[in-house]
């Protein structure tokens, strides 16, 4: 779901927090937080198809010859090309060969085989992806459609109604966004008992609501399926838009968007071995290796921390003290030495990182722990980086002795605001060095 869809939400809810942007909290405290699985959109079509719900026909070509035959056998005048890449705004994008657009109209098997070949192989860049890019593995080759009328339909689990809310709206298409920033009326929400399930009366008032009355029996019967879809493949999303009537007369979901719960891993391994790690940033799988969590960002100063709050707050006072954050790495409340000295590699993997800042409370995690994989990594990895070392907490003390003892260029700090400073301000030296090819003595007060 769209931040802007969202915040129509959060105004209409009168929530006072952001919606989305934490994960569940387990009752284990070693349990991380993860990055919810998303699926390319031919996955969700066929999920969409296995469940009845009508989608058009289609299918995946991983070559261009593939794409051809495809096409063929569709067998259709109008077709439609999709690059199949994690990320939205494909059809504005552009690939890196030159080729203009993700998204790709053809009406021959020759034009579908032609332009697959410029798709598949070559990174797509559009405003999700940054400059990378992503690669593109497959293509989509579907029968196209002309619809008459489009309409959005969803259904996410959302803690303000602690559990499931069905969203709908008779201005669906590509233009949501614009409808939940500039007519939030449009947008209608029925939250969903989870222990009752969405009822087939609410669907038909939904229906009836997004003005399809005299198609509210085939409409209600599609959102059961979509919530019958939802609860069995453990979803915090499956978002349809849009849902369009053809020129025909007939419905069909021309779009969908599916994310799934990381905690129901366990029971749904064929799901799961779905994804497609080509479409995440090689730390941040790395990462994943390790049980810790991992996203990159676009400053110059390394973050370890336990706790996704912690985090946030570390971030937040870098970029107070005038410094941008390089990453965002969470080492949980279990990590063990070795776990912290992988942290370490993930982030120095980073050619653009000029410090590293460690923020440990130690509650559950202790201290010692994570300076023990502090030291090793350091010496591992001779790191050229000051380490920037602020902890508190469980064996706290044994923990400073033991950095005392390594004689490292590891800079202890107990005050998390002058830790933030001294951050910034050795980020900001080893950057000019850098530029000018100069080393650093960062025994120096500074």
């Amino acid at each position: 779901m769209t931040s802007v869809l969202r915040r129509s939400f959060l105004n209409k809810s009168g929530a006072n927090y952001l919606l989305g942007t934490s994960s569940a909290v387990s009752q284990k405290w070693n349990t991380q937080q993860k990055r919810n699985l998303n699926v390319h959109e031919h996955i969700s079509y066929s999920f969409l198809r296995d469940a009845g719900i009508p989608v058009p026909e289609f299918g995946v070509a991983k070559s261009k010859q593939e794409a051809g035959e495809i096409a063929k056998r569709l067998n259709v005048k109008d077709i439609v090309l999709k690059a199949q890449v994690l990320a939205g705004g494909r059809g504005k994008g552009h690939f890196k060969g030159g080729l203009k657009g993700g998204v790709k109209m053809v009406y021959t098997p020759e034009e579908a085989e032609k332009l697959a070949g410029q798709m598949i192989s070559d990174y797509l860049i559009t405003k999700q992806t940054g400059e990378k890019g992503r690669i593109c593995n497959a293509v989509m080759v579907a029968e196209r459609k002309f619809p008459r009328k489009e309409y959005y339909f969803a259904i996410m689990m959302e803690r303000a109604f602690s559990g499931p809310v069905l969203i709908a709206s008779s201005q669906g298409g590509v233009n949501i966004e614009e409808v939940a920033a500039e007519n939030p009326q449009a947008i209608l929400y029925e939250p969903i008992n989870i222990t009752e399930g969405l009822s087939k009366d609410q669907a038909l008032k939904v229906a009836s609501s997004v003005g399809l009355d005299d198609k509210k029996e085939q409409t209600a019967d599609m959102l059961l399926r979509l919530y019958d879809l939802f609860l069995k493949r453990d979803a915090l999303l499956i978002e349809v838009n849009p849902y369009a009537e053809d020129a025909s007369g007939k419905f069909y979901c021309l779009d969908a968007k599916m994310r799934f719960d990381d905690n129901a891993e366990f029971r749904q391994k064929d799901l799961f071995a779905l994804r497609d790690w080509t479409q995440e940033d090689e730390k941040e799988v790395e990462a994943a290796k390790h049980s810790l969590n991992y996203i990159a960002l676009d400053g110059d100063i390394g973050c370890l921390v336990n706790g996704a709050g912690l985090a946030m707050a570390t971030m937040d006072i870098i970029k107070l003290h005038g410094g941008e954050p390089a990453n965002f790495l969470d080492v949980g409340g279990g990590a063990t030495a070795q776990q912290v000295k992988e942290a370490f590699k993930i982030i120095t993997a980073d050619p653009k990182v000029c410090a590293i800042m460690v923020n440990i409370f130690g509650g559950i995690m202790r201290c010692d722990i994570i300076a023990e994989g502090i030291i090793a990594a350091a010496k591992e990895l001779n790191l050229k980086v000051p380490i920037i070392c602020r902890l508190q907490g469980t064996n706290v003390d044994d923990a400073k002795v033991l950095i005392a003892s390594a004689a490292m260029k590891i800079l202890p700090v107990d005050n998390l605001d002058e830790a933030a400073r001294l951050a910034v301000k050795l980020s900001s030296i080893v950057g000019l060095a850098r530029q000018a090819k100069l080393s650093v003595n960062f025994e120096i007060p500074i």
